[in-house]
């Protein structure tokens, strides 16, 4: 199959182009590189199965190939960077979203959302099950995330009821793994620099909060089962194994083996205090839980940070 990954070039896209091309598909990657790294694809780039078009999705995208199936990843998905500019972090789930299934309509191809565990904002129920509506602050500083992405899925059930077209969304939760960005803002990234420069470890609030982390290449074998399954979706793609962020911290400093210290500033507004999923949908109609434990994956996420620390000295 001919297959478009939007935001290919990112940290979870680049895997899923990976994983796509080990299978013997071809993959378009798509990607503006407003987050994503080309160094993430480099490797892949002397592959005749892959191909790389530098796009941004908020602009009208058209190729004569015919495309089987897209997976549209395109959006900044940490705070830092999907505050850094509000405005367009919308755009590129509402026009960006759009254009996408333009082009999966004019192609009669299949079509999956990346969409997050954000949707269900800072919820009031824990586990979080795909049926559960969220509670989110429509005018907090996460907004133009949050109701982004909540737009999108509205979006592509809208043109499913319009045009009887073959949708996919999914919810993402916390994910981790090889190929972060280093100044990502996300918590495990930030935990793991820390801890390995020795520096003063940063916790936003008592760390009481809690989060459940999904190694990423679990994450990209939950993505394509959902794309090649009937399933409309939403369906929730996350680890169950919930944990508190100061846990996590300590975790990590005996991991490393780090001389790093706790401190504390205050939480951001609208930061979920609990994020956990309920995956039951998933392991029933999927056949699909993670399997990479969280000692095994920060093992792996730890000497990718190693190394690239020091290849930045």
């Amino acid at each position: 199959m001919r297959i478009l990954v939007s935001g290919g070039s990112g940290f979870i896209g680049s895997f899923l182009c990976e994983k796509l091309l080990s299978e013997g598909h071809q993959v378009v990657c798509l990607d503006n590189l407003f987050t994503g790294n080309k160094e993430n694809i480099e490797h892949l780039k002397d592959n005749p199965n892959f191909s790389f078009v530098s796009h941004d999705i908020i602009e009208p995208f058209y190729i004569e190939d015919k495309i089987d199936q897209i997976y549209n990843l395109a959006c900044p998905a940490s705070p830092i960077h999907y505050q850094k500019n509000p405005v367009r972090t919308i755009k590129a789930n509402t026009i960006g979203v759009i254009n996408m299934l333009g082009l999966a309509r004019a192609h009669q191809a299949s079509i999956l959302q990346a969409s997050t565990s954000e949707v269900y904002g800072d919820p009031e129920v824990s586990p979080q099950s795909e049926n559960y509506r969220g509670a989110v602050n429509t005018i907090g500083p996460r907004a133009c995330y949050d109701e982004g992405k909540r737009c999108a899925e509205t979006l592509f059930f809208d043109y499913r009821r319009m045009h009887g077209m073959d949708i996919k969304v999914i919810r993402i939760f916390n994910t981790y793994g090889p190929k972060m960005a280093l100044n990502d803002g996300r918590v495990m990234s930030n935990f793991i620099v820390q801890a390995l420069k020795g520096e003063d470890i940063t916790i936003y609030g008592d760390g009481s909060q809690t989060r459940s982390f999904c190694y990423v290449g679990d994450l990209v074998d939950g993505m394509i089962k959902m794309m090649n399954s009937d399933l409309t979706g939403p369906v929730n793609l996350g680890n169950p194994n919930e944990i508190t962020i100061k846990t996590l911290a300590q975790r990590i400093i005996e991991k490393l083996n780090s001389k790093s210290k706790l401190i504390f500033m205050n939480l951001p507004e609208d930061d979920p205090k609990q994020r956990c999923p309920d995956i039951s949908l998933a392991k029933s109609k999927l056949n699909w839980e993670p399997k990479v434990s969280l000692d095994e994956g920060l093992n792996y996420i730890s000497d990718f940070f190693r190394q690239k620390l020091e290849n930045e000295k």
